[in-house]
């Protein structure tokens, strides 16, 4: 294993009825005066905004309003969001959504105190040294933004979707009632799972050696996510299959599954960006579509992973080699489908036209990957596979 620093600040209130104590932990923290950010309507349809809204209310907390965030963020309502907050003096940021929403929320909460365009932070023009606090109520799974110190955010101008990382934007506190999601559409749940379960695959398959306890815990992670999602598709309103999933969902990507690896690949999420950049498309689909690609392309870089990866997650035995190692890739496309994901680019809309354009979207900041570095002709190779 490698050295590693393992530090997570975020406190998580998990379970039914906890949105009630929110009001509280603010009022506790010192928080007077906060600027609420959502989504388009779920919070109504939820009563998430209902909750959320009496506990301030009832705990003395005044707040402003910032709805309408998009399922994929964009830089001008981020801006809008800033100029609010400073207008209304709000002393914390708070996300009632999910990762779209949180992301959001955490780079006005960077943005704040910053007199220049907060875009600089995403070109390394500038580098976030403060922000409010963040707190959060999340409304589904699938990103692990309750819980991290990430975000990502789209310029829509120049097409260009990026995300960055800072100790400051770790949630101070984040609630989590699995109860709420139970309204969720199946595809929504459906592409929160393809997200959680891409999220370990970057660092499970990242080219790090000596990691079986990582590995492990990774594939652990990727079973329950499989075993528990299939029950919530069949049953939404069961609780305790909606309680697993969440918490695998927040595990996936809170740094957790990074200990000992090399950082994790990306090159997915790198090409799923600049696909979403370009096409309103659900992030979790997209992944669906071009994972299972880029683990075709890249797997003899490291037969012997996707062979255990295949033996662990999929109980495949009687192959070995690259035929173990395909088999594998196939049962996790043959997954996605099975949850009336994607399988194609064509399925979703993308034009051919495009693809080209794409792949130099997605290497504007330089190749993409660690287990195999991607040039752009690499990504455009697999944008052409996965049309």
């Amino acid at each position: 294993m490698r050295n590693f620093n393992f530090v997570n600040p975020t406190r998580i209130i998990f379970g039914q009825g906890t949105i009630k104590r929110l009001g509280m932990e603010l009022s506790n923290d010192g928080i007077k005066r906060a600027l609420l950010v959502y989504g388009q309507g779920s919070v109504f349809r939820n009563g998430v905004y209902e909750q959320v809204t009496a506990s301030l209310n009832q705990a003395g907390i005044d707040f402003a309003e910032l709805p309408g965030v998009k399922p994929n963020p964009v830089l001008s309502k981020v801006k809008a969001g800033i100029e609010l907050a400073r207008e209304y003096k709000a002393e914390a940021v708070l996300a009632a959504g999910g990762g779209s929403v949180f992301d959001s929320a955490k780079i006005i909460a960077a943005g704040y105190h910053y007199p220049g365009d907060v875009w600089d932070f995403f070109t390394g023009a500038a580098r976030i040294k403060q922000a409010l606090p963040i707190y959060g109520v999340l409304t589904i799974s699938g990103t692990g933004s309750e819980m991290n110190c990430n975000a990502v955010l789209t310029r829509e101008d120049e097409r260009k979707k990026w995300g960055l990382g800072s100790r400051h934007l770790y949630p101070r506190l984040s609630i989590i009632d699995p109860s709420v999601q139970g309204t969720l559409p199946a595809q929504n749940t459906a592409e929160g799972a393809a997200d959680m379960i891409t999220h370990i695959l970057e660092y499970y398959f990242d080219g790090s050696t000596d990691i079986d306890i990582m590995r492990e815990y990774m594939e652990g992670l990727i079973r329950t996510i499989m075993q528990q999602v299939v029950k919530v598709l069949r049953d939404p309103a069961d609780y305790q299959a909606r309680a697993q999933l969440a918490w695998a969902g927040t595990l996936a990507f809170n740094g957790s599954t990074a200990p000992g690896t090399r950082g994790g690949d990306w090159a997915t999420h790198g090409m799923e960006h600049s696909l979403s950049a370009f096409y309103s498309v659900a992030h979790g689909a997209g992944l669906a579509i071009l994972l299972p690609v880029w683990m075709r392309y890249v797997y003899r870089n490291d037969v012997e992973t996707f062979e255990r990866f295949a033996e662990k997650v999929f109980g495949i035995k009687d192959l070995q080699g690259d035929s173990l190692a395909m088999a594998g890739i196939d049962a996790l496309k043959e997954f996605f489908v099975s949850l009336n994901l994607p399988a194609r680019l064509r399925e979703i809309g993308v034009e051919a036209a495009d693809l080209e354009a794409m792949a130099d979207n997605a290497v504007l900041k330089g190749p993409l990957g660690v287990l195999q570095k991607l040039e752009h002709e690499d990504v455009l190779k697999i944008y052409q596979q996965a049309w």
